[in-house]
């Protein structure tokens, strides 16, 4: 198995971001020593990994040499921003090379925020195209690949922070999330992946203007306390009065749940591996106490049906739209099959456009009625294992694509049509060796919630990194 790993004897050690917070303000490392680590060690796996979009090291490296700290808690910690949201100086390409690079004269209203905890980006990391796709597969800037075996996807669209995380290249990375793009490369990649509740952290202009908002900003890690962490500072920096706050959430809760747990997604049983799995799983919960129940699931096959319509409207936007966008450069002939054959899909269905989103956002009345009865829900974050690389090739005849799509990550776009939060947690492992995710589910604003349950699972049965 060809696994790549950028752990090294130097600054960034082993560290998660709070553990490398508290060795910075020792001074047991330096900023610029962290920051030197960082980008050695994606140069040292880059090459493998495939998950830059775009290098930003001297800026890092001239954050790092100030005299007095910039401020946030996260001060001098190195991370990368996904390359579908605005950053002043850097240019935004959403995974693609369809028109010419153009530099962002201001940080969008995500980056202001996230940038506002200290986190220094050392650049943008490589997505599938539009985020469309659950494996970054194009066709002329290559995959990204799996740290865990190479061979695999590591997910999408969020794949190369996630790869840089898993790999050890920086503690945590910005990742989104439209249809599941948190939550699946942190399944494939043995990492901690919350998508919050909606409304709870900003969004950029653009995203802002859909008729439905399914996408989610957040990020991927190694361990709960930086996810915790993360949030707990984000409320700081700017909170959403109107959901209940995160708070400092720093361990498990006493209480004990009534979990749900399914193994059919909308579109299939999932695989008897994962469906193994997942059931370990619950048995887990059962001996921490917790009263677990097996459901079938409550959402109808029309679900899919309405989220890909939605789906496939934001590529018909794009692309109809490419060149008021995204300047005169803009090439439709150099979009991948998926992009291309979502764009027709929507166009021959526009007409059923309204009363699609019409069911979607009452999609949630189903879950609600699932969230009184129950605290959490407990599916598996995917249907199957990791697939190899071209088992998604957005090259290939769009049906095959779209089909394999949709057997495959079916479990994910629930939430992103409810806007309830649902975190991927690292809990299992295929027998190829590779990490398998679970994905915990809760009401809209229980965050918190998904957050205890996640460090009393991560006490109870701690996951490996690629280094242990």
């Amino acid at each position: 198995m060809d696994r790549i790993s950028a752990v090294a004897d130097d600054a960034l050690g082993e560290f998660d971001a709070v553990g490398l917070v508290e060795a910075l303000r020792t001074g047991a490392v330096s900023p610029t020593e962290v920051i030197e680590a960082a980008i050695a060690r994606t140069e040292a796996v880059n090459p493998a990994l495939n998950g830059l979009a775009y290098e930003a090291y001297d800026r890092a490296r001239s954050r790092s040499r100030l005299a007095h700290p910039y401020g946030g808690f996260f001060d001098g910690v190195p991370t990368f921003i996904k390359d579908n949201v605005a950053v002043a100086g850097m240019p935004t390409m959403e995974g693609t090379d369809a028109w010419e690079p153009r530099i962002a004269a201001e940080d969008g209203d995500f980056a202001r925020a996230y940038l506002a905890t200290g986190l220094v980006p050392l650049g943008k990391t490589l997505l599938s195209e539009f985020g469309f796709s659950a494996s970054a597969e194009h066709p002329r800037l290559g995959p990204v690949r799996n740290p865990w075996h190479t061979e695999h996807t590591a997910g999408a669209s969020s794949s190369g922070s996630a790869a840089f995380v898993a790999a050890g290249v920086v503690p945590i990375a910005h990742a989104n999330d439209g249809g599941g793009s948190i939550r699946i490369p942190a399944a494939c990649n043995g990492l901690v992946g919350l998508k919050p509740t909606r409304g709870r952290l900003p969004l950029d202009a653009n995203m802002r203007q859909m008729p439905l908002h399914i996408v989610h900003n957040g990020v991927v890690t190694r361990s709960v306390r930086d996810t915790a962490a993360f949030y707990r500072e984000m409320e700081r920096v700017q909170r959403n009065t109107k959901l209940p706050a995160i708070g400092d959430v720093t361990g498990p809760s006493t209480n004990r749940l009534r979990i749900a747990v399914c193994t059919r997604s909308i579109a299939r049983e999932a695989s008897p591996e994962v469906t193994e799995l997942t059931h370990k799983t619950a048995a887990v919960l059962e001996r921490l106490g917790h009263r677990v129940t097996a459901i079938e699931n409550p959402v109808p096959q029309r679900f899919m049906d309405d989220f890909l319509l939605y789906w496939s409207f934001l590529a018909f936007a794009l692309v109809r739209g490419g060149r008021r966008t995204f300047g005169q450069s803009f090439e439709r002939s150099q979009l991948d099959n998926l992009t291309l054959g979502l764009e027709r899909h929507a166009a021959r269905r526009l007409h059923r456009l309204p009363a699609a989103l019409a069911r979607l956002a009452r999609v949630q009345r189903i879950t609600s009625r699932m969230t009184s009865s129950y605290d959490v829900l407990l599916t598996p974050t995917l249907a199957d294992v990791t697939p190899r690389i071209g088992h998604l090739d957005p090259t290939a005849d769009y049906q095959q694509i779209i089909d394999r799509l949709i057997d495959w990550v079916a479990f994910t776009p629930l939430q992103n049509a409810t806007g309830e939060p649902a975190i991927s947690l690292p809990l299992a492992e295929s027998a190829s060796g590779l990490p398998v995710g679970m994905m915990f589910s809760a009401g809209r604003g229980e965050d918190a919630r998904l957050l205890e349950l996640a460090f009393e699972l991560e006490q109870a049965q701690p996951w490996p990194t690629l280094w242990t």
